[in-house]
């Protein structure tokens, strides 16, 4: 029964914390010429990271002219199937939680909804394996994209030696390595209860 309710649990934040993310970096291109200088330039980009739509102009240090420019990648496939999967495993979780309580005789009353109960396990065991898989990879693009070193190179400016630029701050990805684990932790808790429908058929 517990792994039955930390698969919800697990799942809750898995979704939560990839869906609702959003973060920034801020950086700064200190021109020779002061006046054409930008210390607070923010980035800000939030799920599904579609990462080359966040645009954003930095001085080139060239007089009043802007460098438009945007991050590199797009993580938004792997980011949306990771969210569906845990959406999804959070529902079948909770109405099977609801079978398990309120309509065990039913369920053992024949073969059926064990074994039913058993592939649909099966099948999001694997989507979880699938979905972990590609976040944890989509997510390691994410933090290469959005590393101020990485996009400080993109600027134009600062391969000026003259020039000096530096990161203010960077994005903080605590909750985006919480969701990975989260999911790996749901997935072994929806595999702990497929062994235990096989083994007592429920």
């Amino acid at each position: 029964m517990c792994m039955v309710i930390f698969a919800p649990l697990f799942a809750i934040f898995a979704f939560a914390t990839c869906g609702g993310y959003s973060g920034g970096l801020r950086l700064s291109v200190d021109c020779v010429n002061k006046t054409e200088s930008n210390l607070s330039i923010d980035i800000a980009f939030a799920y599904p990271f579609r990462l080359h739509q966040v645009t954003f102009e930095v001085p080139t240090c060239e007089g009043k002219e802007r460098q438009k420019l945007a991050l590199i990648g797009d993580s938004s496939s792997s980011a949306e199937f990771f969210v569906t999967v845990a959406v999804f495993a959070f529902l079948y979780s909770l109405a099977a939680t609801v079978v398990y309580i309120f309509f065990q005789n039913k369920y053992r009353e024949n073969n059926r909804g064990p074994l039913i109960d058993f592939i649909v396990t099966v099948v999001f065991s694997f989507l979880w394996l699938v979905g972990s898989s590609a976040w944890a990879k989509g997510l390691s693009d994410v933090k290469v994209a959005t590393d101020p070193k990485e996009v400080l190179l993109l600027m134009s400016a600062c391969k000026q030696p003259s020039n000096k630029c530096m990161a203010v701050h960077s994005p903080v990805m605590s909750s985006l390595n919480t969701s990975v684990l989260s999911e790996i932790q749901s997935g072994k808790a929806l595999k702990k209860r497929k062994r235990v429908a096989t083994v007592t058929g429920l």
